[in-house]
């Protein structure tokens, strides 16, 4: 377990619940912190963790990433229904609520910052807590709720105005919205750069009174679970090298449509992918 004394400056910050994913296979590790944090490694950066999850909540899959656990009863448990008629989605159990008194001060200056709550465990202020980082920022867990059945739906998020403003970035799914046109034209005015991920549709990008759309290559999808997590991860590494969201909507699209190929964790990433997908897009480029 990480302590104060052993931990060392990172490169990418991601603060937001590990969770344990109910499927077919038992409980498996998820959530965005995992799957952001995976990328990241993939991209040779120093990564940690900021969370909270029960104390035996076992990590190897996230071997050489500093992991900061905020003691908790629970580990947050999801578990993903798919219908003919879209996702159904349950949160069995909820980790503690993680604030800026759980940061530890040799990462208060990290270069990119990532709050990707899932279960309103962030609070609006952590947005400006940062002010020497690139604030980015997936909001899926602002925009859920759940019921007595334990069933995650929609909610309204009235302090994304508390939020967004402050954020260099963010990166949505339209489902997180339930299609909502009117919502997303509501963030796109508050956020300086907004990226609404469409699934195998590709993505949007708003940026300066301007949207582009990217379409990703088609690919022999396997599991879609964890993509947009690789692709908000990978659009704000490549945002922070390049400070242009056209490129960098472009590269993320490819490193996501890569990830579809494998299933549940394992569709993060290498590194061997990265460089070469990187590759790619220079030689694309310069045709």
């Amino acid at each position: 377990m990480q302590t104060l004394s052993t931990i060392e400056p990172v490169d990418y910050l991601i603060i937001g619940h590990i969770t344990q994913d109910i499927t077919t296979d038992g409980l498996v590790l998820g959530g965005t912190a995992s799957y952001a944090s995976l990328t990241a490694r993939a991209f040779g950066l120093k990564v940690g963790i900021v969370t909270s999850c029960a104390p035996d909540l076992q990590l190897p899959e996230l071997e050489g990433i500093q992991v900061i656990r905020k003691p908790s009863a629970f580990t947050s448990t999801f578990k993903n229904n798919y219908t003919p008629a879209g996702r159904i989605q349950y949160i069995h159990h909820v980790a503690e609520k993680i604030t800026f008194d759980d940061v530890p001060p040799v990462w208060h200056n990290t270069p990119i910052v990532h709050l990707g709550p899932l279960a309103n465990e962030i609070g609006p202020e952590m947005a400006r807590c940062f002010p020497n980082s690139q604030i980015d920022i997936t909001p899926q867990g602002w925009l859920r709720g759940w019921d007595g059945d334990h069933i995650v739906t929609y909610r309204d998020w009235p302090e994304a105005n508390q939020v967004l403003p402050f954020a260099h970035a963010t990166v949505m799914s339209i489902e997180d919205v339930q299609g909502n046109e009117d919502v997303v034209s509501e963030f796109a005015a508050l956020v300086s750069i907004l990226v609404v991920t469409e699934g195998a549709e590709g993505c949007r990008v708003y940026w300066k009174g301007d949207v582009r759309h990217f379409t990703p290559p088609q690919e022999n999808e396997i599991d879609p679970v964890g993509a947009g997590d690789v692709f908000a991860s990978s659009f704000f590494i490549k945002l922070k090298q390049t400070q242009d969201p056209w490129e960098s909507a472009r590269f993320a699209t490819l490193v996501a449509a890569n990830s579809v190929t494998r299933k549940g964790i394992l569709g993060v990433p290498t590194r061997s992918e990265i460089q070469a997908l990187q590759t790619e897009i220079v030689e694309h480029s310069v045709k």
